[in-house]
């Protein structure tokens, strides 16, 4: 556990170091954003070191992380005492924000801890696509430049979205630790994230409108929050309930017809479009799975960040007063240069290279946020609000542009259009998945209106919705009618891929749906706990009791997936520790030797050349767990990251020949052609080449390393 302690213990520290930039953006929360500081401070000081490192100033080293992340705390120091020079004090406490600040901490700290000892009972970094991400750690742990050398296309460099990788490669030379270890810490580092993010929003959501009332109990804030956390980072969806439990119940009674169908928990992720089996299946995944499986793609790692811009969302939307100003030039300046505008413009900036969908998606959520500011500054003077919520909006899109730029003038995008969808979910089903939230919400907004036109019409009111229902509301609402769209969205178009032919809407819905799932996830525990305390129609509160027994229903995925991922959690002597190469004793038993001598010997990026083989299978273990590049990895992981399969079958015909081929000049050609440096052969080369050619492998070079399975051939020059 020594690699936990030491993650928990560097994020108190980037934590506290940024916390003058942080409470300066969330001087309006009662902690001044502390578990958010750990966030920005990941994002910003790893944003600089990679922009340099991408322009070719320094070298991405241990060291550099280290000076680049210490003067971005020295620069926080120095906004500190520019702050209380000017008489801005936000770093002062009272008693309860101690109190408060300790309980997230406290919070944070035990599911991180939870996370890691769970995924010690499943650390391998094998099967699914943890090859993939695991190899792009490795790859780049070697790797002094960036982007790194594409470990399975030899002579490129990386065409896919690595941030999520590269910022857990950050953070672990930063620490001094090992990937075979920080690859878990991380993932179970960002489950940690999903929970005490939410809390933090959500609770301070509702604590505010306790305040604003005048009445309400502190403690409902603590619970919402705490719901919030469980229903983005530990619940499922309604599937698991309806299908997974319901459904064999009423087998049971007799009440459904009978059927052979067993539950596992990857059903909830698929199940539209394959039960029945159609020919358009679908991807519907949640952060809970991703902690459970150990997949640590893009998306998990984004999750931090996503959860963070959220945040900051609600912090500006509090800093105005409406009619506060008259729309001065100065003003607007002053916005649109505000460091929200320029914070936001980062963070949707690294979206780009971390996970692009979330780039879309939370422009369009922060362009809502901008547009109900405007409304609010600047009341009933529509041209105002449009004009400069289009400036302000383009502002944060230029920030969010130039800050990708080291990463979009080196990538080639794999989009090959949108498209209108052609196949749909079928009603039920969709109704499933999305029926609970979408009532919820539903229901809420269509309250709010009526409430708003009862209210208005009794005053005989002349302001408009916006002015007259609460921040807190509005806010909630906007985050609701954006999950609604991301999820009808699904149903209209989908943006095409090499999978058109019987999974056309898979990553469409999968990147989609993500966020609208965690968006829920903030938004149903805040209307939930509005149904049941500050409500006062029974109808209200009765759909508030049934809504909270469902949404408490659907935590129990949680347990279903632990019990099935992690079976022998509670016995102590089965935990295996958390690092991800483990498994290659026992699963590659006879090549695990020769890859540890390559980890151990081999520095720099040579080209170390092994069977190719196809997406998800046993292939480019060696690639995979030295990060070492390789002629070709998993196949149709290349194909859509080139979109291109004539030069991929070409690599693959010389692979074959190399290890076939009786004519030695045809080999060494090849072997140039490529720059092979190193020639491994195991147990892999030995079932895909049954006319597999050692004596002429052997001539190649000298044999720097052979055990009973495999040996490595060191290419002569």
């Amino acid at each position: 556990m020594l690699t936990f302690l030491i993650w928990w213990i560097f994020l108190l520290v980037l934590g506290i170091g940024f916390l003058p930039l942080t409470s300066l953006l969330f001087h309006n929360y009662d902690d001044r954003g502390w578990l958010f500081s750990k966030v920005i401070a990941l994002a910003i000081s790893g944003f600089i070191t990679w922009v340099l490192v991408c322009a070719g100033f320094v070298p991405f080293t241990a060291v550099t992380c280290i000076i680049i992340t210490s003067v971005c705390i020295f620069l926080n120091m120095a906004l500190l005492h520019f702050l209380r020079k000017k008489g801005i004090h936000h770093l002062i406490f009272k008693k309860q924000q101690w109190k408060l600040i300790v309980l997230e901490e406290l919070i944070f700290l035990v599911i991180f801890l939870m996370w890691t000892y769970l995924a010690g009972f499943h650390p391998a970094a094998y099967g699914t696509e943890k090859f993939m991400d695991y190899g792009f750690m490795a790859a780049m742990m070697r790797s002094k430049t960036l982007p790194a050398q594409d470990l399975w296309y030899a002579g490129s460099k990386m065409n896919y979205y690595y941030g999520g990788q590269y910022y857990a490669v950050f953070f672990t030379k930063l620490t001094g630790t090992k990937i075979e270890e920080t690859y878990n810490v991380m993932r179970t580092m960002m489950a940690a994230f999903a929970f005490a993010l939410p809390f933090s929003l959500v609770r301070q959501i509702w604590n505010d409108r306790i305040t604003m009332v005048g009445k309400g109990k502190p403690v409902f804030a603590v619970l919402a929050g705490l719901l919030s956390g469980a229903a983005v980072s530990l619940c499922g969806n309604m599937h698991y309930v309806i299908i997974g439990k319901l459904y064999p119940m009423a087998q049971q009674m007799s009440l459904v017809p009978k059927s052979d169908h067993t539950y596992w928990f990857p059903n909830s992720t698929r199940y539209l479009g394959h039960y029945p089996e159609l020919s358009d299946r679908t991807i519907h995944e949640f952060p809970c799975y991703s902690f459970v499986l150990g997949d640590l793609h893009a998306h998990v790692v984004n999750i931090m960040y996503v959860l963070t811009v959220v945040g900051i969302l609600y912090a500006w939307i509090k800093t105005d007063k409406p009619q506060e100003t008259n729309g001065s030039s100065k003003d607007i300046f002053r916005d649109c240069l505000s460091p929200y505008t320029l914070i936001l413009g980062l963070f949707i900036g690294i979206f780009q290279w971390t996970n692009y969908w979330d780039f879309l998606i939370y422009f369009v959520i922060t362009c809502a946020a901008v547009l109900y500011r405007m409304i609010l500054k600047y009341p009933k003077r529509w041209r105002d609000i449009i004009s400069r919520t289009v400036l302000q909006c383009a502002v944060i899109g230029i920030i969010a542009v130039a800050a990708a730029l080291a990463f979009t003038l080196q990538f080639d995008s794999m989009v090959s259009g949108v498209a209108l969808a052609q196949n749909h979910s079928i009603l039920y089903q969709w109704l499933v998945l999305w029926g609970l939230p979408f009532i919820l919400c539903i229901v809420f907004i269509v309250w709010l209106v009526m409430y708003f036109l009862r209210s208005a019409d009794k005053k005989n009111a002349k302001r408009n919705i916006f002015e007259y229902i609460d921040r807190y509301d509005m806010f909630v609402v906007i985050l609701s009618l954006c999950a609604m769209g991301l999820v009808c969205m699904t149903e209209v178009v989908y943006v095409k891929d090499i999978y058109e032919e019987t999974s056309a809407r898979a990553n469409t819905m999968f990147k989609l749906t993500y966020q609208a799932f965690m968006i829920f996830g903030i938004c149903m525990p805040y209307i939930l706990f509005r149904f049941l305390t500050t409500m006062t129609t029974k109808k209200l509160r009765k759909v508030g009791i049934a809504g909270l027994i469902c949404l408490l229903s659907t935590i129990g995925y949680f347990g279903e997936s632990i019990k099935a991922w992690f079976p022998e959690y509670w016995d102590v002597d089965k935990y295996q520790g958390v690092d991800a190469t483990a498994f290659l004793e026992e699963d590659f038993s006879e090549d695990a030797a020769a890859i540890r001598w390559l980890n151990e010997n081999i520095s720099g990026t040579p080209v170390v050349l092994e069977a190719n083989g196809d997406s998800y299978s046993d292939s480019e273990r060696v690639s995979a767990m030295t990060g070492l590049p390789t002629v070709l990895g998993w196949y149709v992981h290349e194909w859509l990251w080139r979109g291109d399969t004539e030069q991929l079958n070409v690599r693959a015909a010389d692979i074959e020949k190399i290890y076939t081929s009786d004519n030695s000049d045809e080999v060494r050609s090849l072997l140039k052609q490529y720059q092979v440096s190193y020639i491994f052969t195991g147990t892999q080369e030995r079932e895909k080449y049954e006319a597999l050619n050692n004596e002429m492998i052997r001539s190649m070079g000298e044999i720097v390393f052979e055990s009973d399975g495999a040996y490595i051939v060191k290419v002569a020059n």
